[in-house]
């Protein structure tokens, strides 16, 4: 495979420039879709989301009907992000403001903030307020008792949207679900993450197919910056305590926030503070604590002095320091910032250049929102550093070596808000052909000549109803884990069935017995081909048969079946996606820079995750997923061109236009073929040239 780093950098500044509006890029993306009631925004940390929730809520008040609007972050220190912006002056209509009294990511009690809720609903002439996750959850505890219909002119915000669940344990998620069933409130939800979080769903499928999607990535986001170039990830393998490691990894140079292990890890001493005490031992020498901030200033060894603060104690000193850090101006007014469970998701510091983060974490969400406290757009900022210090695992360092691999290719689709590998299976109604029209590689034929599809059923399939449901049954949860057990188990295939049935019934409880007994077969066909896909071939052949009939005759691996079921076969591979829905190992790249000694371990250091390698990704992924012909590409070619020269730009993937998404996979088919042709020239090449000699 071609070195993914040798590409030229294109420092656009796209995504860092006001159009007219004063909007950035992803901003003005999610402005297009601002009269759509429940709009997902996907959007890395950095790009702006919380300028676009202004954005959009003022519009909401001012031009559709609604009075009040509800911003909930996840913790208190993230809640400057919402203050005081004047907009008017760069173009927009209206100033952002929240009055004082419903600006409640301050300190003091849950209960003294539901009050204001409460109050706020019924105030006449309030129309924001911004709260944390946990008091919108206390004020919907007593709002839910009664009718919602205070909440059908609001628009509920929620930031940091992945820490919504549908699981029992997680009552944003049951809010939401509630709010959305019984009122007719606009909901926008943000995330820096992949949707759907690590393993448990977020919302319901009911719920979740009502959801617009605005979708903005980190190759778009770096392509467009003005002076951050690359962002590297290095993982670094220690034997001992890693407070006799990090001092090696610790760049006293570079602008960093460092986390310390849960004291539940292996790598924590269980002795938090005293963790923070050796920390700034390495650092230098405390020379003084300010006593009205909290910060902590230390004599280096090179006799600087560094601004510390430390947000691991949680005393009452803690305010101060947070109200410190909100008020930053300038590069020189911190220089580390020591945390346990803060300073990650919303937390706004631009210009932190490296993340330090001690200990395995398992949640992907959680390093991803790690990553973006570095990823800021910053003057005299060129590249970012995420470092994970790890106790050496009891395994083969091989095995070590392709985990590592594997978690580095899992970082970037999530950087790229990409969710899963699987066949980009698409299903056409064969009354939508065209005469002589042929099926392209991983397209299901629906044979509804005698019986057409209807209305609902064609708008299920237009809306990707049976990818949601395959996503669904793929998901690692309590409710699917016998379902995921009985696709590989002959002796459940009846439980499956069953299960699969109620899914669909309760998704969609609008189409006929038949219109859903024709969408179990299709999910059934495409989580066939996902189970026993063929390795790679020059010619892909569909594994499973390109036609299904409506009226549940299908037919056999050969074409000659007995009008049964479409057969689903047993194969333990399917298992490998368990928990996940990332299948990693389909993607053949190497993200793996070098391999070093470090403290009687080794470190692993990634290439550079910069524009290019992004972009890369991004292409071997969208071709992997893609049904692109020769014959189409080339058809669509021409408007390729155009669409480029009409508009400045190639054609994204990442669209909400599905035509220009379609150009996106034609120009990345003609990109890949071209690399082929290259690659076998430059290979060609170099036999004849080992033949002469």
């Amino acid at each position: 495979m071609p070195d993914l780093l040798h590409v030229t950098y294109a420092q656009t500044g796209a995504s860092t420039t006001s159009d007219s509006l004063g909007m950035r890029e992803m901003q003005a993306r999610a402005y297009l879709r601002r009269n759509e009631q429940y709009l997902l925004i996907k959007s890395p940390p950095a790009s702006g989301k919380s300028r676009a929730l202004m954005f959009l809520a003022l519009d909401k008040v001012h031009n559709q009907g609604l009075e009040k609007v509800i911003i909930a972050v996840p913790e208190m220190s993230i809640g400057s992000s919402f203050r005081d912006t004047d907009l008017v002056s760069h173009g927009f209509f209206a100033n952002w403001h929240i009055e004082p009294v419903y600006s409640l990511c301050t300190p003091g009690s849950d209960s003294g903030k539901v009050d204001r809720v409460l109050k706020f609903l019924q105030d006449t002439k309030a129309h924001y307020l911004l709260c944390t996750h946990a008091t919108l959850r206390f004020a919907w505890e007593r709002l839910k008792k009664g009718p919602l219909s205070c909440l059908d002119k609001a628009l509920i915000a929620i930031d940091e949207f992945h820490h919504t669940s549908e699981e029992d344990g997680n009552k944003l998620g049951a809010m939401l679900a509630d709010v959305m069933q019984r009122s007719t409130a606009h909901v926008v939800a943000m995330t820096g993450s992949y949707f759907r979080g690590d393993s448990v769903p977020i919302l319901s499928p009911e719920a979740e197919q009502k959801f617009a999607v605005v979708t903005y990535t980190y190759y778009e986001q770096l392509n467009g910056y003005r002076y951050l170039k690359s962002l590297g990830l290095g993982y670094h393998f220690y034997r001992g305590q890693y407070l006799d490691a990090i001092g090696d990894v610790l760049d006293l140079s570079q602008k960093t926030i460092i986390h310390i292990p849960s004291v539940n890890s292996r790598e924590s001493t269980k002795k938090k503070l005293s963790e923070l005490d050796k920390i700034l031992d390495i650092m230098g020498s405390v020379e003084s604590v300010d006593p009205k901030t909290g910060i902590i200033n230390v004599r280096a060894k090179d006799g600087r002095i560094l601004k510390v603060a430390d947000l691991v104690n949680d005393g009452p000193m803690r305010v101060n320091i947070l109200g410190y850090l909100r008020g930053i101006k300038n590069r020189d007014d911190m220089d580390v910032i020591i945390a346990l469970g803060m300073a990650k998701e919303g937390f706004d510091w631009p210009w932190c250049e490296h993340v330090l983060t001690v200990g395995y974490r398992s949640s992907l969400t959680e390093v991803v929102q790690i990553i973006g406290r570095a990823t800021r757009d910053c003057e005299g900022k060129t590249h970012a550093q995420f470092t994970n210090l790890i106790a050496q695992p009891d395994a083969d360092d091989k095995d070590v070596q392709t985990a590592v691999n594997n978690l580095l290719k899992a970082i970037s689709l999530s950087l790229l808000m990409r969710d899963v590998l699987a066949p980009n299976i698409r299903f056409k109604p064969r009354s939508d052909m065209k005469d002589g029209e042929e099926a392209g590689p991983d397209v299901i034929i629906i044979e509804d000549t005698n019986r057409p599809l209807s209305p609902e059923l064609k708008k299920v399939l237009e809306e990707q109803g049976v990818d949601m449901l395959t996503e669904k049954l793929v998901t690692s949860t309590p409710n699917n884990t016998s379902l995921k057990t009985a696709i590989v188990s002959d002796d459940q295939r009846e439980l499956f069935t069953a299960g699969l049935g109620t899914l669909i019934r309760e998704t969609f409880s609008n189409l006929s017995a038949e219109d859903q007994e024709c969408l179990r077969q299709l999910v059934i066909t495409k989580l066939g081909l996902m189970v026993d896909k063929p390795d790679p071939d020059p010619d892909p052949k569909p594994v499973l048969p390109p036609i299904i009939e409506i009226d549940g005759k299908g037919t056999g691996k050969d074409g000659t079946g007995d009008g049964g079921e479409t057969e689903v076969r047993s194969n333990t591979e399917f298992l490998k996606l368990s928990g996940k829905f990332l299948n990693t190992d389909e993607l053949n790249i190497d993200l793996i820079a070098q391999i070093n000694p470090f403290h009687e371990a080794y470190e692993i250091l990634s290439k550079n995750m910069d524009a290019p390698t992004l972009k890369a990704i991004q292409a071997a992924v969208d071709m992997s997923r893609s049904s692109m012909s020769e014959e189409e590409a080339l058809l669509l070619w021409n408007d390729v061109r155009k669409y480029a020269k009409e508009h400045g730009r190639a054609p994204s993937s990442t669209s909400t236009d599905a035509y220009e998404r379609r150009l996106a996979e034609a120009l990345a088919y003609v990109r890949m073929r071209k690399a082929q042709a290259m690659n076998a020239a430059q290979n060609t090449g170099e036999t004849a040239g080992r033949s002469e000699q």
